[in-house]
């Protein structure tokens, strides 16, 4: 085999030109297909990061009717029949093999309710949040400080805002320690907090805005969950976030806590609760469903750009026929000093092996040259494909097998005297 190797290189190299231009179908073919399957993976990439994030695993299952998320705005809009999460509930969502964390809390849409002094904001989100909720969708207190567990078990009136509630109501003035009065109640500011964002959207587009782009504008304050009875006067139902141990094991964990909680729905409520239940916000299966159309649509490209490596193909074998023509006298003689028929086929099928993988090698170093030239052309992500390579050239190798097959076979089968009259 090595023999067979050496000689193969020292035929291609002692015609350069000749196999380079042999190799040209399969450079091109294999570079295409690198390229395209670069900016695929690129493109899939930036989908799932610019949806659900980097690092960030966290998954939202709320109380949905009708297939949309249930905004509590009022007494009237509260279900009836929902049970409350338990700590043993929330013990069994932690349970679960893809969950890291979870947290439970209330939450709230309101309109006219936020004063401070003569200002005020309306479309408020307020959650009331437990010890955990934080950590659990990655904030950070840019500003101040947490909650503390005296303010849990003192029923403190603290409140944390996010960085659009503490612009909204205080502008440029520090927020911290100032009274805002929320539903009549006074709160005291303790901090401002922010979601750690490891990335931010490539937004290339109108499209992109509108696909990527935060929807959400209204502003959201915290208070501990021990407070919401002070300010609404009772519990009211839950919603939860986990946190997934990894990005791709967001849609199991969600499926499986919103599970949970419906079971218990079912468990505790009356018949007329069943339109209500708990949806987990699935922004992973959002990401699948556009890799999945993007890949598709390139699929088409890699198809057309494989024509490229039939046409190479046919060319290996056209040179190898003449490579055979060329070399009937040598065939002859090796075959008049005993060689047998396997070892001619061998030969040639290992030089057709070598010389397609040699354009396989140059094929996916020009393809990743390509898709960097699209990258800083057109802006568009990509990432290279390691496995994509290392299968593009056994590809290669697997074509100059199959189209050297008959040539070989050609070689193998020649008569050693008339092949020797040849001479």
């Amino acid at each position: 085999m090595l023999e067979n190797i050496r000689l193969a290189f020292r035929g291609i190299w002692s015609h350069k030109m000749r196999s380079f231009l042999t190799m040209l179908g399969i450079i091109i073919g294999i570079a295409a297909i690198i390229a395209i399957v670069s900016t695929i993976r690129g493109t899939n990439e930036q989908i799932k990061n610019n949806l659900v994030g980097s690092g960030n695993n966290t998954v939202k299952v709320q109380l949905s009717q009708g297939g949309y998320a249930l905004d509590i705005s009022d007494a009237s809009s509260i279900p009836s029949n929902i049970p409350m999460v338990t700590e043993d509930t929330l013990e069994n969502i932690k349970a679960i093999d893809t969950v890291e964390s979870v947290t439970a809390y209330n939450s709230r849409m309101v309109y006219d309710k936020i004063y401070y002094k003569d200002n005020s904001i309306s479309e408020l989100y307020i959650y009331g949040i437990d010890d955990s909720y934080f950590s659990t969708c990655s904030y950070m207190v840019r500003t101040g400080r947490e909650f503390s567990q005296d303010d849990y078990t003192k029923f403190r009136t603290v409140m944390i805002l996010d960085t659009k509630a503490a612009n909204g109501l205080f502008g440029d003035e520090n927020p911290l320690g100032k009274v805002v009065e929320l539903s009549g109640v006074p709160f005291t500011v303790v901090g401002v907090v922010q979601e750690k964002r490891i990335f931010e959207p490539q937004i290339n587009s109108i499209d992109d805005y509108y696909t990527y782009n935060s929807s959400d504008k209204h502003g959201f304050i915290y208070i501990p969950k021990a407070d919401w009875p002070i300010v609404y006067d009772y519990d009211e139902p839950e919603n939860v976030v986990v946190k997934a141990a990894s990005t791709d094991d967001m849609t199991d964990a969600g499926k499986k806590t919103a599970s949970i909680l419906n079971r218990r729905i079912r468990d505790l409520s009356s018949d007329s609760s069943d339109t209500i239940k708990y949806s987990a916000e699935d922004l992973l299966e959002q990401a699948q469903s556009l890799q999945q159309l993007s890949s598709t649509t390139n699929m088409q490209l890699i198809w057309i750009a494989g024509i490229s490596l039939l046409v190479g193909g046919i060319g290996v074998m056209n040179i190898m026929l003449v490579s055979v023509t060329e070399r009937t006298s040598e065939i002859g003689l090796k075959k008049a000093l005993g060689a047998r028929k396997r070892t001619i086929l061998g030969q040639f099928l290992t030089e057709a092996a070598v010389l397609t993988s040699l354009g396989g090698l140059l094929g996916v170093a020009a393809g990743i040259g390509f898709a960097y030239i699209i990258h800083h052309v057109s802006g568009v992500a990509v990432a290279i494909d390691v496995p994509a390579s290392i299968i593009a050239v056994a590809f290669s190798m697997v074509i100059g097998i199959v189209f050297g097959f008959l040539p070989s076979v050609q070689a193998a089968n020649l008569d050693p005297i008339e092949a020797l009259r040849r001479e």
